[in-house]
């Protein structure tokens, strides 16, 4: 079962890879709005997570700038999903906006999130 995971992991890399969306064009201006909104957004995820590739190819097509943490590799950022977003679960978007820490689990709800906003720009 291990390696049927793996072996479906490393074929949605590859059609990710393949099939990369393009990021959305805008003025100077309006991107560098979003990168101010955005640069304390933090996205942890698996690499291989069809729901995580989801999130980022959200990231991509928007043309936003968020950091992404991998959990799976990194002990340090998987201890901070789970102490301080409660929860080993991915994809998790970190927002902090206003000295406040939201946890934004489930792809669809990150996704719509990260649409909104910029359609707010």
């Amino acid at each position: 079962m291990k390696f049927v995971r793996w072996l479906l992991g490393r074929i949605i890399l590859l059609l990710d890879f393949i099939f990369t969306p393009s990021s959305k064009k805008r003025s100077p201006e309006q991107q560098n709005m979003l990168d101010v909104q955005t640069a304390q957004f933090k996205l942890y995820q698996f690499k291989a997570c069809p729901f995580c590739v989801k999130v980022r190819r959200a990231i991509k097509r928007e043309g936003l700038n968020i950091e992404t943490r991998d959990a799976k590799a990194n002990e340090t950022y998987r201890q901070e999903l789970a102490e301080q977003g409660g929860k080993v679960k991915v994809p998790c978007l970190r927002i902090e906006q206003d000295n406040k820490v939201t946890w934004l689990y489930e792809s669809s709800d990150i996704v719509s999130y990260l649409q909104k906003l910029d359609n707010a720009a």
